[in-house]
């Protein structure tokens, strides 16, 4: 692993930089980050962030962002949405899943920007922050980010699959897509020829997850789409897609 210079990790942890790497995400002092960020913050908040320090990365962005929820007030917790660190954007990610009055449909709404963020590391926080919201009501959750598939930004897209992947990254499996990956083929069918190779990884990679369980399901949209959209894209995504499963 390569030493990030000192120079970098003192802009990341002054929130004047965003991570290029996630090695470099990984080795912010959430604490310093936090004062830098908000010179204000209360003594309960800059405690919370303090005692995060220990924990794995998901469990220290969950954590700040759920303090800050409930120790920042709304009008200055706003502000971090825009925020020059993606780190920061990140914890807003997550104060924002925290936030229990909004219902999926305003939750999605305002997650969208950071879906589009420039920075990979903001995109991967607001699905992972969002996640255990959209499977509290799943149904709802493919009939919404079906809508997204359309988008004209791949990123908005890829979030659309990545968000409700059956096995997915550091996160809780979800069981009714690894029993019955069916039920999510409303994602699924509108990317299966998506331009752009991060939505195709992201597609690929969720048929992989629920091949793990039912490879049989996965065989078969794979068989269905090669023939139905015949493309360079959807060969892409065919061969990625069942690459854990014996050839037949």
């Amino acid at each position: 692993m390569r030493a990030i210079p000192a120079d970098h990790l003192a802009a990341l942890e002054a929130g004047t930089a965003e991570a290029r790497t996630l090695s470099e995400a990984l080795a912010i002092d959430h604490g310093a980050l936090l004062r830098a960020a908000i010179p204000a913050a209360s003594a309960k908040l800059r405690e919370a962030a303090d005692a995060t320090q220990q924990l794995g990365i998901l469990r220290r962005m969950h954590a700040v962002g759920t303090a800050l929820h409930r120790f920042l007030p709304p009008a200055e917790l706003s502000l971090l949405a825009e925020h020059p660190s993606d780190t920061v954007r990140g914890w807003w990610c997550f104060a924002l899943a925290a936030d229990q009055q909004r219902e999926l449909p305003e939750l999605l709404a305002a997650a969208a920007p950071r879906a589009d963020d420039r920075c990979f590391t903001v995109r991967e926080w607001v699905w992972m922050a969002l996640r255990p919201r959209l499977t509290e009501d799943l149904p709802q959750a493919i009939s919404l980010l079906t809508q997204w598939t359309g988008s004209t930004s791949a990123y908005v897209r890829r979030f659309a699959s990545e968000s409700l992947r059956p096995r997915g990254v550091w996160a809780k499996h979800i069981a009714e897509f690894t029993s019955t990956p069916a039920l999510g083929e409303p994602l699924l069918e509108p990317l299966r020829a998506d331009p752009d190779r991060y939505v195709q990884d992201s597609v690929a990679n969720w048929i992989n997850d629920a091949s793990k369980t039912q490879p049989d399901w996965a065989r078969a949209i794979i068989a269905r789409w090669l023939r139905e959209s015949p493309s360079q894209a959807t060969e892409r995504i065919a061969r990625r897609a069942l690459r854990s499963l014996p050839s037949e």
